[in-house]
């Protein structure tokens, strides 16, 4: 559920006109809306209230400083898989103690800055990255609080980008070597084991994968409890799929529903590491369509917006339902079109072979469900300067970055000597 909608022939964003929003702002530019993003979290939240547990919001859905400062406002913490995640974290105001460091090549000075911030975790995949964290805590004289992630080898059922725990997969630790792995983080001077970790995908429609992956997880607590290495948490990731198009994924309560039964007797604090779902369709972005081109075989709607402002329907091949501003116009001609952007690559497209009401010169267009994974990829490819973004809350417009100048893209670089 979010809120944008139809009111009276014209699409809002809450209580704004998306056009009075993109007059402001101009075009293209990313639109939030507050309301959803609280509401999806205090969601997310409330069905695990039965249950000891720590919500880090995946923040490399969204990292806009605003956004994660309404998250930490809300009482979650956030994963992060860099130093720049860090940073942008403790600047939003983001509990050190609420901070998980997640990520499969974490470099030296990174952990020693989450170290001396005293995060709570790392999420370790490698006995590789084990040495290295326990070299830096000796160093540091500290030591580091890890969760060994388990790579449990079940199908997410999801885009092959996006799926994170099968064998072939780069992330985590293949379950038949789990046991030695934290017999070795537990023998390393530096380094305390506080739990365990397992993430297998993004954009999960199933519950299934989820149980499955946590009844392995669950089995290798056991065993590791038999050996005297006793965790305090167990993560059991994110990845819960939102609605792109006629996707019906699980809401939160049935995920906490599978799975409260599996790990109400293990006296364990659950982290949750939620991110699309909470920020996915609480985002637009806002595009102008330029010109109308009629092609040998198709027919193109080319759009100020482009791969390097909204990079998944090149990326994935993900698909965003795109509306027009006015409902009016939703009730014309269809034809079958490819939404394209000013970049000179063939893969740019927000939509290839969509069924569009007729879409005029001019007119504004609302590319939907782009709250995550949609600023955060852009690029300056092109030399296209990126866009802003703006939250909207109780009929105010708030602009949380501003629109990047030519004078940005060219900032930090230098023309040498001998070429002047």
């Amino acid at each position: 559920m979010h809120d944008f909608d139809y009111r009276n022939g014209e699409l809002y964003c809450e209580q704004v006109p998306v056009s009075r929003i993109a007059k402001e702002l101009g075009t293209p530019c990313y639109i939030y809306s507050y309301s959803t993003l609280v509401r999806h979290f205090r969601v997310y939240d409330s069905a695990f209230k039965n249950i000891p547990h720590v919500i880090a919001f995946a923040m490399k859905a969204n990292s806009n400083l605003a956004i994660l400062r309404l998250m930490a406002k809300e009482g979650s913490g956030v994963d992060i898989v860099s130093g720049g995640e860090l940073f942008r974290a403790l600047k939003a105001g983001v509990p050190p103690a609420k901070i998980v460091f997640a990520g499969v090549g974490k470099n030296p000075e990174e952990i020693r800055d989450a170290l001396k911030a005293d995060i709570l975790m790392f999420n370790v995949e490698s006995s590789a990255e084990l040495h290295a964290i326990n070299d830096v805590a000796a160093a540091l004289g500290r030591k580091a609080r890890v969760a060994l992630r388990i790579n449990p080898d079940i199908d997410p059922k999801t885009h092959p980008y996006i799926s994170t725990g099968l064998k072939k997969s780069k992330f985590g630790i293949a379950a038949d070597r789990a046991l030695d792995e934290f017999k070795l983080a537990s023998s390393l001077g530096h380094i305390e084991v506080v739990g365990v970790h397992a993430h297998i995908g993004s954009q999960l429609t199933e519950v299934t994968p989820f149980v499955e992956s946590l009844k392995k997880v669950i089995a290798l607590i056991e065993t590791l409890k038999k050996q005297g290495i006793n965790v305090r948490y167990l993560n059991i990731g994110g990845g819960l799929g939102i609605t792109y198009s006629d996707e019906k994924p699980p809401l939160p309560q049935e995920l906490a529903d599978a799975v409260f039964p599996l790990v109400k007797d293990l006296g364990l604090t659950l982290v949750m590491e939620p991110g699309r779902v909470i920020v996915g369709n609480a985002g637009i972005l806002v595009t102008q369509a330029l010109y109308l081109k009629e092609g040998e075989t198709k027919r193109f709607v080319i759009v100020d917006a482009a791969m390097n402002d909204l990079i998944r329907p090149s990326l994935y091949g993900a698909y965003h339902e795109i509306r027009p501003l006015t409902e009016a116009a939703t009730h014309r001609t269809k034809h079958q079109v490819d939404v394209v952007g000013p970049v000179c690559e063939s893969g740019d497209f927000l939509a290839k072979d969509r069924a569009l009401a007729d879409v005029k010169p001019g007119e504004l267009l609302a590319v939907m469900s782009a709250g995550a994974y949609g600023f955060v990829m852009s690029s300056n490819y092109n030399s296209r300067p990126r866009v802003p973004e703006a939250l909207i809350k109780d009929g105010e417009i708030h602009v949380i970055r501003e629109r990047e100048t030519y004078n940005d893209l060219v900032k930090g670089e230098t023309i040498p000597a001998f070429l002047k």
